[in-house]
């Protein structure tokens, strides 16, 4: 009987996916509400925004905190990968992480600077555990050659960005409005609910490839180790997905401009008030993952419709087409930086509106074609490990973008803004000349 209901669990369906994937999509849709909630608030309550002070830190001290904060929430998820793969599971790895999660968002809801940084430490440790193996149980729904692969990839990535989405309209305006602290503790309250949310639908998480056998939970406490070792072909399509992560690294930088200058840029040099409402800066931060939630279905049906015709582009090409959209939406913003350089008078929220649309181009995609590529080209039994390396090119780039970042206090916003297009551009040329390259090493995997 057992047998019969555990199978009966993995034939629900959810928009055409397992049902499995509707419990990831709300646990990860909290988690991020809790994450981008706070980093929504960062770096103006460090230096302080236009509608009260904060800690009043130098901006080059802000962003630099920023990124390396940043930096060591994906850094944490290599270990995190690591301890789910050969210690608690990929189940339990999420849980717990959750729990610090939650711990470290209150703990900043305490007024003071030892709260502060404890409160950024505990997110770092909790991140770490939730983020990679959330990702690889994703992974672990389908088959390898399931066509809906990519496609509930995308899915997921738009409960990622439903939660980016809502986060900064909630604790932007209770942190910038009311109290820093208060929009710190909404974040807490957030990851409360995923918590919850996860737990109740842990009978859902089945898994049909990856290291457990097919209808069987993808949740087993202890992982299955295997000693047999890598062959060629593994090994080759191992080392096409630590390119693709390297590349990975370029695009974050660039995009993750969005938490830093782009939130000052926001805060300093843009119109705040639409018909006689005056908004927080903040806000700014949902308007890239609003465009995620209205055109993630539309990029998911592209992805699935090319497939079924045999026609859709190849990892090594989409990643290319992500940079190329990023390189763009920077070019975009070097005329708004020198109006406002040049006259002092704010500019129209709609630059940001359309940088932050071409960035959400890029980064649909790149970024859960970039989940779905490493579960496919990882073997099994480091899948754990190797999304944590994926995470480890976003915390890369989390850094490099707080240091180009901290080049505000010593640069203009146009000569920052170029810095980050030039470096794009050089990068999309380079990926492009290697795509074949990569293909041959992925070995019939797309």
């Amino acid at each position: 009987m057992a047998g019969m209901s555990d199978i009966a669990v993995a034939e629900k369906q959810w928009f055409g996916h397992p049902r499995g994937l509707a419990t990831l999509f709300f646990t990860e849709m909290w988690e991020r509400f809790s994450y981008y909630g706070m980093r929504a608030l960062l770096v103006l309550y460090m230096t302080g925004s236009v509608m009260q002070p904060g800690l009043g830190f130098p901006d080059a001290k802000a962003t630099n905190i920023y990124g390396l904060y940043t930096m060591l929430v994906y850094l944490m998820g290599i270990p995190g990968g690591f301890i789910a793969d050969r210690f608690l599971g990929h189940y339990r790895a999420v849980f717990v992480g959750g729990v610090i999660i939650a711990s470290g968002h209150f703990t900043m809801a305490i007024p003071g600077i030892p709260f502060f940084y404890t409160g950024l430490l505990l997110i770092i440790f909790g991140t770490g555990l939730l983020k990679p193996n959330v990702s690889t149980i994703v992974g672990t729904l389908y088959t390898r050659d399931d066509p809906r692969r990519d496609a509930g990839f995308s899915l997921f990535y738009m409960g990622i960005n439903l939660g980016a989405f809502i986060a900064p309209l909630v604790t932007g305006w209770l942190g910038q409005k009311i109290n820093w602290h208060i929009g710190f503790a909404a974040a807490g309250v957030g990851m409360v609910l995923g918590l919850i949310q996860y737990v109740y639908g842990r009978k859902y998480l089945v898994a049909r490839s990856g290291p457990e056998k097919p209808v069987a939970a993808a949740i087993a406490a202890t992982p299955v180790v295997q000693e047999k070792a890598f062959t060629r072909q593994e090994w080759g399509r191992i080392v096409a997905a630590l390119i693709l992560t390297l590349f990975a690294l370029i695009f974050w930088a660039g995009f993750e401009q969005a938490g830093s200058s782009l939130t000052l840029f926001a805060d300093r040099a843009t119109r705040l008030t639409i018909l006689g409402f005056n908004y927080p800066s903040s806000w700014f931060q949902s308007v890239e993952p609003l465009f995620v939630i209205i055109f993630s279905p539309i990029f998911a049906w592209i992805w699935f419709t090319m497939s079924a015709r045999r026609r859709e582009p190849s990892s090594p090409a989409k990643f290319t087409l992500g940079l190329f959209f990023l390189t763009f939406s920077f070019l975009l913003m070097v005329p708004a930086a020198r109006y406002f350089q040049s006259t002092g008078s704010r500019v129209s929220p709609l630059w940001l509106v359309g940088l932050y649309f071409l960035q959400m181009a890029g980064e649909l995609c790149l970024s859960p074609v970039g989940l779905s590529m490493v579960t496919k080209l990882s073997p099994p039994r480091v899948v754990g490990l190797m999304m944590g390396f994926w995470f480890f090119a976003t915390a890369m780039g989390n850094y490099v973008a707080g240091w180009v970042a901290g080049l505000v206090g010593h640069r203009t916003y146009s000569e920052v803004f170029m810095i980050a297009a030039v470096t794009a551009a050089v990068t999309t040329l380079i990926l492009a000349v290697m795509i074949p390259i990569i293909k041959r090493l992925m070995a019939g995997v797309n």
